[in-house]
């Protein structure tokens, strides 16, 4: 059930190059933020565009605003994003304890919209559960995108515990490029956001303290992922390096790895016009596959 509905007019920020120049030129639609209920719990919800459903499933900091990799995908496809339970402007339900909540909870979603052949995109916290959803029920996926994901543990890889950085530390961990990471760190450390970056901060760390950001059962059923699977990662990842990439490639089967140079944890943000070219040239990958 939808409760409240506000559009927006699609917006670039100024600085924003070539890439914001190309977005304009593809026609990018509004997008609509919402409220919805799934079995009484209530949910921010932002859509826009057209096209096949692309389901985005964010990482730990949020849902965040409509972003210019989601204005660009939003030319081609229907970007559903919402924010978590436990998140954002999302409710704090009593059933959440743990990843498994939020896998159950988003097949509730995918009900709730009767949505199928939907793109699953996951991003770190966003790709765990998007896995997680993916070994207990494929039949409305279509593909499955994970992006820098946590979920999985692989020994002898060094990785930053973002727990223990300050919150500028933890910001500056996600870039590759420091000059674009400073930027981000006066943004994202405005005074404005700092309820809401707590609360997200909280639902984290519930999620993901014990054990440390994976779940040491999920390898063992990888296997069972029986759609199109793409690994989007960031070469320069010092939360989860590049070898988890290679390790869920190992445990899923027919899964394709895509690295992005010069890239750190969020290529998303850092490499927009990358990460959406691999993103549409897998999902254009998909339809011709017999």
């Amino acid at each position: 059930m939808i409760f409240s509905e506000n559009r927006y007019p699609p917006r670039i920020k100024s600085g924003a190059g070539l890439f914001g120049i190309m977005l304009w030129g593809r026609r990018m639609a509004d997008h609509t933020t919402s409220k919805i209920a799934v079995r009484g719990c209530h949910i921010r919800l932002m859509r826009g565009g057209s096209g096949p459903p692309l389901l985005i499933l964010h990482g730990a900091s949020g849902a965040g605003s409509w972003l210019a990799f989601m204005r660009a995908l939003a030319a081609r496809f229907d970007v559903i994003v919402p924010e978590h339970p436990g998140f954002g402007d999302s409710d704090t339900p009593e059933w959440l304890d743990t990843i498994h909540d939020l896998a159950y909870f988003y097949l509730d979603l995918l009900d709730e919209l009767a949505l199928d052949g939907i793109h699953l995109v996951g991003m770190s916290l966003g790709g765990w559960i998007a896995a997680e959803l993916a070994v207990r029920d494929t039949r409305r996926l279509s593909s499955l995108t994970l992006v820098g994901a946590a979920g999985i543990h692989v020994k002898g890889v060094e990785q930053i515990d973002p727990f223990l950085r300050t919150d500028e530390q933890r910001i500056r961990d996600f870039f590759h490029d420091q000059a674009y990471a400073g930027e981000m760190v006066q943004r994202l450390l405005a005074p404005e956001l700092e309820d809401v970056a707590m609360k997200n901060r909280v639902a984290t760390a519930k999620l993901t303290w014990q054990p440390r950001g994976h779940d040491p059962h999920l390898h063992k059923w990888l296997h069972r992922i029986d759609v199109p699977t793409l690994l989007l990662w960031g070469a320069n990842d010092r939360l989860f390096p590049p070898e988890y990439a290679a390790a869920y490639q190992r445990l899923i089967p027919g899964s394709k790895a895509v690295i992005v140079p010069e890239c750190g944890h969020l290529p998303q943000l850092e490499k927009t016009e990358a990460f959406v070219a691999a993103l549409e040239g897998f999902v254009d990958g998909t339809r011709i596959t017999p």
